[in-house]
């Protein structure tokens, strides 16, 4: 493989497309005005293909684009944000489309997940004087748990096939797995290279799918 060509995985913004989505979940549960305007706005992006939403946020990002006019009217200089040699604001242009691409499907998920849950369970906790985190680390959590493996592991999943954001944002400048894997078995005809890739993505899409099941697992149900 190319020097200066490492394959990445796309993995650091799981994190933050569940806290973003737990949050906005929790917030349409609460029922503010206009809570149903929301729902349909956050999840607008889940309609939205991987290689339009890498060519949305390139408008923003580009040289030309969005943000530099910002940064121009304020008498700031423009950045570079995809050049080559500038990693780390290539790094944050496509963790950025990613997440606001992908937040939307653990969102509703989450939704989902959350209007299964009685809310009587959390009027009990409150009664006895449990506050905000305690009902939500300790009833809410746990009871949506199904919903959060399922999110898990089909973000998971999903995250490891994403490459059209980063391709369309980046060219090949910041290579993902996949796109890896799809470069090495059309553009240089090794298919024993691109065997190999898929079979890593296949693998860590396995272990980490089953490691998700074990720590989300429901440690009160006793084994029969």
């Amino acid at each position: 493989m190319a020097a200066g060509r490492r394959p990445r995985c796309p993995g650091p913004g799981i994190p933050i497309q569940f806290v973003l989505a737990l949050a906005m979940a929790l917030l349409i549960r609460a029922k503010p005005r206009g809570s149903s305007v929301y729902f349909y706005i956050w999840a607008i992006p889940l309609a939205v293909s991987d290689l339009a939403a890498g060519l949305v946020w390139l408008t923003v990002f580009t040289d030309r684009g969005y943000l530099n006019s910002v940064l121009a009217s304020v008498g700031l200089e423009p950045v570079s944000w995809l050049a080559y040699d500038n990693y780390a604001s290539m790094f944050m242009a496509v963790l950025i489309a990613e997440v606001w691409r992908a937040t939307s499907l653990v969102f509703v998920i989450v939704v989902a997940g959350l209007q299964s849950i009685p809310k009587d369970y959390e009027e009990a906790a409150g009664v006895f004087g449990a506050g905000f985190w305690d009902r939500l680390w300790h009833v809410t959590l746990p009871l949506l748990r199904p919903s959060l493996q399922t999110a898990l592991i089909l973000r998971t999943i999903l995250a490891f096939q994403t490459f059209a954001v980063a391709l369309a944002l980046t060219g090949q400048n910041f290579p993902l797995v996949v796109g890896e894997t799809y470069r090495w078995y059309t553009g240089l005809q090794d298919a024993n290279v691109a065997s190999a890739l898929a079979l890593v993505v296949m693998a860590v899409s396995m272990v980490t799918a089953v490691g998700y099941l074990k720590l989300l697992k429901d440690q009160s149900e006793a084994p029969r």
